[in-house]
């Protein structure tokens, strides 16, 4: 009777807290909804997150561009990520800027339970704000969803911009196996204007002669930051393409810094090189001091879909 007793009172209290978490993620997605707004470029006008969803029927990968401590956002990723899975189900990955390709392993483990929490956090280096993506590596664990490391390691992106490519060539073969293959594509265009535009360089001059001239790369005291730079768009690129290479029929929501997919520049552009059948799209998200009044005209350049997140919120770090 005594275990009986126990047992009830066991299933009644677990029952009690997953009606609590229930109600807390309402009322969480019932304040969120007011903080942020959604804008379909195709359709010229706002809509839900669903619109999103049903979309992704359309393509392969979904880049999420997201500012790195904005709440709302965060919050978005998770609820996308639960709304993907319900309708595609075992189709969805999720694949992530945040973990390293060497750290795959790791991950690996601890999405099939083999390894605790906080040995996962140690040997998977993760980021100083990754309760923020936790949600969603929890829901990927929970519901047997691969989980795609798909950075370069920061030891060789500061390799790449400090010796250049070549360094990178004269690793050791297992070292090889962590970052996009060499040669990879150096940014050109309008996205290295972009990125020059951010160190506060002007662009390259147009080339005297009739042969075609190396786009100059900027340096911070002899580092190529665009160098650098472009082994982590290029190493997400692969990372995802090698994926999807092996595993037919996925549908993949990469979650990055925006600067890597608006415009659909960067990763976006380097996964053409990688998968070039795969179907790309981008939705970028940041804040605007507008909010809610925003002009949508002048965003429309940024992706497939533009969201727009309250600056009231308070951020993450």
């Amino acid at each position: 009777m005594t275990n009986k007793r126990h047992l009830v009172n066991t299933l009644q209290s677990a029952l009690s807290g997953i009606c609590l978490l229930l109600m807390v993620h309402t009322a969480n997605a019932q304040t969120m909804q007011d903080h942020y707004r959604i804008f379909s470029v195709k359709e010229n006008k706002e809509v839900t997150l669903d619109a999103i969803v049903n979309d992704m029927a359309n393509y392969d990968v979904a880049f999420y561009g997201e500012e790195h401590n904005d709440s709302v956002a965060h919050y978005l990723q998770h609820t996308l990520l639960e709304q993907l899975f319900a309708k595609y189900n075992s189709q969805m990955v999720l694949s992530l800027e945040m973990f390293e390709r060497d750290v795959q392993p790791v991950m690996n483990e601890y999405l099939a339970g083999a390894i605790r929490e906080k040995n996962f956090l140690k040997d998977a280096r993760v980021w100083n704000n990754y309760n923020d993506y936790k949600p969603m590596v929890e829901f990927a664990k929970a519901h047997n969803l691969p989980v795609i490391c798909a950075n370069a390691a920061g030891r060789y992106s500061n390799l790449a911009g400090r010796k250049g490519q070549q360094a990178l060539a004269d690793l050791p073969k297992q070292s090889k196996h962590y970052f996009a293959p060499i040669p990879y594509q150096i940014a050109t265009g309008k996205y290295l204007e972009k990125l020059e535009g951010v160190m506060g360089h002007s662009p390259a001059p147009a080339p005297t002669d009739n042969k075609k001239a190396a786009p100059a790369m900027p340096s911070m005291g002899g580092f190529n930051f665009i160098t650098s730079q472009s082994l982590w768009d290029a190493t997400m690129a692969y990372s995802i393409a090698e994926f999807l290479k092996k595993h037919k029929g996925k549908k993949v929501l990469q979650v990055n810094g925006r600067f890597h997919s608006d415009e659909g520049f960067a990763a976006v552009t380097q996964l053409k090189k990688y998968r070039p059948r795969a179907k790309s799209l981008v939705i970028s998200s940041g804040s605007d001091e507008a909010f809610p009044n925003i002009d949508w005209k002048q965003y429309t350049s940024l992706g497939d879909y533009v969201i727009i997140t309250d600056p009231r919120v308070a951020k993450t770090f």
